[in-house]
């Protein structure tokens, strides 16, 4: 095989040690390598590059082992070409299994070029990532707290969630915080709604009417300050993650004129892709990496398996939630495609295939700078009228009904 890198590195990496091999091409045709350990702390990681510096490496190459490559990565990247690679094509040759070999054999496919970087955005767009992930993270945080408060009420015969929508609404809250100070009167609890609900004081009076004990006031008052601060850090994250977005004012605008897509959700694209669209060729690309297209394997002329593939969890569960939000909507592209799509392969498989014409939409937008343009809930009648038609007088034909077609420009 031909030598591509004349100097490389390969590390192998762990929690606590690295194995660092760092192959040399001589004039002689010969190629040296030396392989040493190292430890993990920043002193270690420094000498480590220095090290590696003064051999005359240029590209260095790891696997991506949980997190434990971060902190190697952000102290090579100003200093080195950096090359994160997937497991999945680092397996090792049996029978040759060990921390040194390891390191030797990712030093070995680098220089011959046999190994192909994954997507590492630059610092700033990492650092959004981790505002946005961390907000996900709290957001189900809340739900599960929301979760037990409900499962404290019902456990007190306090049924305001069959009344009520939200609990955790303005009348609700008022409600709750009224329970966990000692009221007792259903009919003054009642009488804390507001608006709209006030129409349902009776039935919330027979829903407030419970066995709320002391143990169940200490359990609601620990998970209402519990509720209190996730949302007080939700809030402050929210901050930060509009500061960090103020350079893509414009893309988050555009993105947010998407049917079933919020500002929160536009941050999430920016953070996981980013605005600049040059790391993937196409759109195929991105859906592959995203992992919201169907997985390639075939044999014998068959297909294996039609499942997505593992991608980005956290931009697929967002084009998931879009798709799920677009499919609401009455005269949407992206609803028509979802009803079309749900009758006859299932609303999972209709989600995912609408999450993924958002992704090529966003695609298209960020790449080319252009704004949304929805083609409107009767694109697929217009589409093919005449298939729409015989459907429909089959349809009624098969209903005992006798057709008669008349043109509307005719008449």
């Amino acid at each position: 095989m031909e030598e591509i890198y004349g100097c490389c590195a390969g590390l192998d990496v762990h929690k606590q040690s690295v194995e660092a091999c760092v192959r040399r091409m001589e004039p002689i045709s010969r190629l040296p390598q030396e392989t040493r350990h190292w430890g993990t702390m920043t002193r270690d990681l420094l000498a480590m590059a220095d090290w590696m510096a003064a051999q005359g490496v240029t590209h260095v190459a790891m696997e991506s082992t949980g997190v434990y490559w971060k902190p190697i990565y952000n102290i090579l990247e100003s200093r080195f070409t950096v090359l994160l690679v997937n497991a999945r094509h680092l397996k090792q040759v049996p029978g040759r299994k060990s921390d040194v070999r390891d390191c030797q054999w990712i030093a070995q496919l680098l220089q011959h070029g046999l190994l192909k970087g994954s997507f590492i955005p630059p610092r700033p767009q990492r650092e959004l990532r981790d505002l946005t992930r961390l907000r996900v993270q709290l957001v189900e945080e809340k739900t599960r707290t929301v979760n037990r408060i409900h499962k404290e009420l019902e456990d007190a015969n306090i049924k305001l969630a069959s009344v009520a929508t939200d609990i955790l609404g303005v009348s609700g809250r008022a409600m709750l915080t009224a329970l966990i100070e000692g009221r007792k009167d259903p009919a003054q609890l009642a009488d804390l709604a507001q608006r709209q609900l006030r129409g349902k004081i009776p039935e919330l009076e027979k829903a407030l009417e419970g066995q709320v004990t002391d143990h169940h006031r200490f359990m609601l008052r620990l998970l209402w300050q519990h509720l209190a601060q996730q949302e007080e850090l939700i809030a402050e994250l929210d901050t930060k993650i509009e500061e960090k977005t103020r350079p893509f004012a414009d893309e988050i605008e555009r993105l947010d004129a998407v049917p079933g897509v919020d500002r929160c959700a536009a941050a999430v694209v920016l953070a996981e892709v980013g605005a600049d669209m040059k790391p993937f060729p196409s759109h195929q690309h991105l859906a592959s990496w995203a992992g919201m297209c169907p997985g390639n394997e075939e044999s014998a002329g068959k297909r294996r398996r039609r499942r997505i593939t593992p991608g980005n969890r956290w931009l697929k569960r967002t084009m998931v939630q879009g798709a799920w939000a677009v499919s609401r909507h009455k005269n949407s592209y992206l609803a028509a495609q979802y009803r079309r799509l749900a009758g006859r392969r299932g609303k999972k498989r209709a989600l995912v295939a609408v999450g993924h014409s958002m992704l090529v939409i966003f695609y298209h937008m960020l790449k080319n700078g252009t704004t949304y343009a929805d083609l409107g809930g009767d694109f697929f009648d217009r589409l093919e009228p005449e298939r729409l038609t015989r459907y429909y007088v089959k349809r009624l034909e098969s209903l005992g009904h006798k057709v008669t077609l008349e043109s509307k420009i005719a008449a």
